[in-house]
């Protein structure tokens, strides 16, 4: 049987793309998932009402809706009473809403910066903050079992937060924001056995369908040998600051249950996980002044 059996789980933006492809993951692994989407275009200035229409017709029962803005006041409350109201409970949460408004960082503006992190990003803490007291709760009910290890927080981020892309100054804040947000979560839930993590998926999407292919100029800006680094400097101390890049990697097979793609997980990446340890314990010893 899944792990998923029996679990109850709120996607946002869970109507197209990547996040009704979650949806149907999860209903299909047997769990009952709240998708939370208001049918936003790809800049958010516009949405479709019956975005769901199609997907309540394919999944039926295990599926309830709410056709709201995830940033939107009280919405986040409003799907984890949903959870609670329709299918008894909540196990996990997927930050999936995003919209994109790109523009080079001289052509911006501050309404379309804002519009792109409130749902990307403040939507997503939302989520987060009103589905913790449940997922804590949980704990201590044991309703994941004894002890309890199952509350699950999945933020969806991207490789441009950590790579950086032209012109997606919003969104690749928006999604760093989300990267460091998850990492929070993840330590102020470790007690309760809530775990939090980031997954940057790579598809072909609305997302990637908008974005504009650099051109041979841009070429030119990666000429220079000293930009788009992370420093640090404590006292006399001056670091550079490695920046996330891919340290391990399986394949795994089409058809693998959800089962066997935890024990790939176990086996391939075990050994290079990134312990929970704050800025403060790693920076513990006396600067050199």
């Amino acid at each position: 049987m899944s792990a998923l059996h029996g679990r109850v789980a709120i996607v946002t933006g869970g109507a197209r793309g990547i996040g009704a492809a979650i949806v149907r993951v999860l209903v299909a692994e047997g769990a009952r998932v709240v998708a939370v989407d208001n049918g936003a275009s790809i800049d958010g200035r516009s949405s479709e009402p019956n975005v769901f229409a199609p997907l309540v017709a394919e999944l039926g029962d295990a599926l309830a809706t709410l056709v709201r803005g995830v940033a939107d006041p009280g919405v986040a409350d409003e799907a984890v009473a949903l959870a609670q109201s329709r299918f008894g409970g909540l196990d996990a949460i997927v930050n999936n809403a995003a919209i994109l408004r790109d523009a080079f960082v001289f052509k911006g503006n501050r309404a379309d910066y804002e519009a792109v992190l409130e749902t990307n990003l403040v939507g997503a803490f939302e989520l987060i903050r009103a589905a913790s007291p449940v997922l804590r709760e949980n704990a201590k009910t044991n309703r994941g079992g004894t002890p309890y290890r199952w509350g699950r927080i999945v933020d969806v981020v991207s490789s441009a937060a950590i790579w950086g892309n032209y012109g997606q100054a919003a969104y690749a804040s928006a999604k760093g924001g989300l990267i460091a947000l998850t990492r929070v979560a993840a330590l102020d839930l470790a007690r309760s056995g809530v775990t939090a993590n980031a997954v940057a998926p790579f598809g072909a999407t609305r997302v990637t369908e908008s974005i504009v292919p650099a051109n041979d100029a841009q070429a030119a800006y990666k000429e220079q040998a000293l930009t788009g680094q992370l420093f640090g400097v404590r006292g006399r101390e001056v670091f550079l600051f490695s920046q996330p890049r891919p340290i391990a990697r399986f394949t795994t097979d089409s058809a693998a249950s959800l089962n066997a793609l935890a024990a790939d997980v176990a086996r391939s990446f075990t050994h290079h996980l990134t312990g929970l340890e704050t800025d403060l314990e790693a920076f513990s010893t006396p600067p050199v002044v």
